[in-house]
């Protein structure tokens, strides 16, 4: 079965992290639409493919699968430019909508994202999120340790993480821990302008009843790990440190305490390039078999809520309430 893949926007994110293992693929069959089309003829040229005039000419072709690849100032347009066709399937990069740039996502990002997911799901219409520290080693290793040991009930988690991290770590909480409800947050005074620069302690509590504490920060050199979290559950607790970096594991009932790391000639540059492969093939694997996403566009929504809690709660100074202020809508 050869798929139809449709790329909207031919930039430096889709030519650098996909486009490159997207083609090495003998099952695809590529198209492109970007705002200037001399991008997506020079895209076209090197990965195959045909570039689309419109989003009409485009959609003709009936792909099996739309990979919105525009800047976050843009994705949300980009959906809606696609929807009246009723596309098969939508996939985005993360963060699903941010109009100020993925390092001050607003309120109104949430907004805008439930819209058009709502709109998507009422057309029947399959989304889909990338977030690829998903596909970490580390990462995929650690889930498969909490569900094969039956490390039981989430009970607390905490982060200290780099703001470039920052949205791939909120998934990854939730990912782990499960979705949030309340959120309270405070964060130091403003910089010079560049609110994004604050440093911020989240307090979250979870539907479960788990609860647990984010902080956010510029302020950790990059060449250090740039997050760490810890995850606990009832009969154990894991932790993990940067892009693919040590993981530490204890089980509680046996007291085994184990430490996992990859060999030393890895880079975590290479690993880090490396998940954005590992997370489209992924997707597209589903494509082809016809099963659900890896990870559904809720995930985008759930952690743009998360943050949208977090901006509100730091401007009123009191706890959030997730669903009553920032409901999913049903999704």
């Amino acid at each position: 079965m050869t798929m139809k893949i449709a790329v909207i926007g031919t930039g430096g994110v889709a030519e650098r992290n996909y486009l490159p293992c997207i083609a090495e693929r003998d099952d695809v069959e590529l198209s492109y639409l970007n705002r200037t089309r001399s991008k997506a003829e020079a895209v076209a040229e090197q990965f195959g493919g045909r570039v689309a005039a419109d989003a009409a000419d485009l959609m003709a072709d009936e792909p099996d699968a739309c990979l919105i690849f525009t800047r976050e100032m843009d994705r949300v347009d980009a959906a809606k430019a696609l929807l009246p066709f009723r596309p098969k399937r939508l996939f985005f990069e993360k963060p699903l909508a941010a109009r100020h740039g993925q390092a001050n996502v607003v309120e109104e990002d949430f907004f805008d994202a439930r819209e058009m997911l709502q709109a998507a799901h009422g057309a029947g219409v399959e989304t889909a999120m990338v977030f690829n520290y998903r596909f970490f080693e580390q990462t995929r290793l650690a889930r498969a340790i909490v569900e094969r040991e039956a490390f039981g009930r989430p009970v607390h988690f905490t982060g200290m993480v780099h703001y470039n991290c920052w949205s791939h770590c909120i998934d990854l909480v939730l990912h782990f821990m499960g979705p949030a409800a309340s959120i309270s947050a405070q964060a130091s005074e403003p910089g010079k302008g560049a609110e994004e620069s604050r440093n911020v302690t989240v307090a979250a509590r979870l539907a479960n009843d788990a609860t647990g504490t984010l902080i956010g920060t510029s302020a950790i050199d990059l060449k250090l790990p740039l997050y760490e979290l810890t995850f606990a559950y009832e009969h154990g607790r894991l932790s993990m440190r940067d892009l693919d970096g040590e993981m530490e594991v204890i089980d509680y009932r046996t007291g085994r305490h184990e430490r996992h790391n990859l060999t030393f000639d890895i880079s975590r540059w290479d690993q880090y390039r490396a998940s954005f492969g590992k997370a489209i093939n992924a997707y597209l694997d589903s494509v082809h078999d016809g099963t659900p996403p890896p990870i559904p566009g809720l995930a985008g929504l759930q952690e743009l809520q998360f943050e949208a809690g977090i901006k509100r709660a730091i401007a009123r100074g009191a706890t959030v309430d997730l669903e009553r202020e920032f409901g999913l809508g049903g999704l």
